[in-house]
């Protein structure tokens, strides 16, 4: 049976806003704290095995019961759409700029 996630917290440049993205601790780090974007590199999370390589932009974000915040991503590149939790040290006034549809990439 193939693991589903690989945990996977290295530390990055982001792409959008140039921020250096520190290790998260408690689990795998997949966006920037500061604008929310991502890239679509994995397949399954943590794999790194997804070859689009597009940059992820927040595209909404929800209230969810079970998992505190959940921002929904779009590929700028394919197109997909992808479901995340909001980590501990995510910029909240971008999370809720993104929750009331005011958000502006960077």
């Amino acid at each position: 049976m193939e693991r589903l996630f690989t945990k996977n917290d290295d530390e990055f440049i982001c792409i959008n806003c140039g921020a250096k993205v520190k290790k998260l601790g408690y689990t795998s780090r997949d966006h920037c704290p500061k604008c929310l974007c991502s890239l679509h590199i994995d397949i399954n999370p943590g794999d790194r095995q997804n070859e689009c390589r597009g940059l992820m932009v927040p595209y909404s974000c929800q209230p969810s019961s079970k998992k505190g915040y959940v921002i929904t991503y779009k590929c700028q590149k394919c197109g997909k759409f992808h479901n995340n939790k909001v980590a501990n040290d995510d910029d909240i006034n971008v999370v809720f700029s993104v929750m009331n549809g005011t958000y502006k990439q960077k």
